[in-house]
């Protein structure tokens, strides 16, 4: 769940035990935020000036809580990817922990951050007109407002287990997950994939707990997208149902959507054979028509 510059040398850092290689990019300070720098990294480079596919992780996601998913995804499509923690992740800018993020927090993402670190990255309209995005949970939420307000720099989208709207099970999950982050072991694991893991933790767990934040949608916004758009759901999710991606269909009817069995909220964990094999069913249908 849950600007230009140039990009520093690569740097090795470590989180807890766990070391990681990682680039990063400075973004300057915006009205909406102040300076930031974003961890990122770039997999399958081999693959020349192959299209790029950026991945968008979930609310407490990172780069290195997508493991070697993308990397094996990338391979199988003939792509290079862009993995990136977005703020308050991973090794990336901590959220200052006086601050929440806003309701709007994913739309801010869609059409500040996102550009933003393309353009620091130097990814030119050509090449963003052949991008995809793939998201997952809040990252796939992001993945369609991208869509949305870029019509004309995408090739198309993946969204897995996207939000757009709030559901009771949503909230119910989430409030559990508290329980568990203050209770048990859970911090101690996550701190593992996160510089500051009660940033990352809390700055996705108090709006989605915001009472004010259950009138949140995006389904208007939605709309507008024209790109191809795969949507995809486990029937075991935990944090939403397949309302989620109808509402998708209802909204966008050309998209398509992909409802997988024996699968939770994290299809690239839970099935990520048949996760792949309908990604790339799709984006290679999309390429040769």
């Amino acid at each position: 769940m849950q600007n230009p510059a140039s990009a520093n040398a690569n740097v090795t850092v470590t989180v807890t035990a766990t070391a990681t290689v990682s680039d990063f990019a400075e973004l300057p300070a915006t009205a909406s935020h102040g300076p930031l720098r974003i961890e990122y990294r770039w997999v399958n480079e081999r693959a020349g000036d192959a299209p790029i596919a950026v991945f968008l992780h979930e609310g407490l996601g990172s780069i290195a809580m997508w493991r070697d998913w993308p990397q094996t995804l990338c391979e199988r499509l003939g792509m290079r990817g862009l993995v990136y923690s977005r703020p308050g992740y991973g090794l990336s800018t901590p959220r200052p922990h006086a601050q929440k993020w806003p309701a709007d927090f994913m739309t801010a993402q869609a059409c500040d951050i996102l550009p933003a670190l393309l353009d620091a990255l130097s990814i030119d309209r050509d090449e963003r007109g052949r991008m995809w995005v793939i998201g997952h949970s809040d990252g796939g939420s992001i993945a369609l407002l991208y869509a949305a307000l870029h019509p004309e720099a995408l090739a198309g989208a993946v969204a897995i287990a996207p939000h757009v709207f709030v559901e009771d099970i949503s909230v119910e999950s989430i409030a559990q997950t508290k329980q568990l982050y203050e209770t048990t072991d859970l911090r101690s694991k996550l701190s593992r994939y996160h510089a500051d893991v009660d940033s990352a933790f809390y700055g996705w767990n108090d709006i989605w707990l915001d009472p004010a934040f259950r009138q949140w949608s995006i389904a208007g916004e939605i709309a507008s997208i024209r790109q191809p758009l795969l949507a995809v759901q486990g029937h075991d999710d935990n944090y939403g149902t397949m309302a989620q991606i109808d509402t998708i269909a209802a909204r966008v009817p050309h998209a398509q959507l992909v409802k997988l069995d024996a699968c939770g909220h994290s299809p690239h964990r839970d099935a990520p054979e048949a996760l792949n094999e309908a990604i790339a069913a799709f984006v290679l249908k999309i390429s040769a028509s």
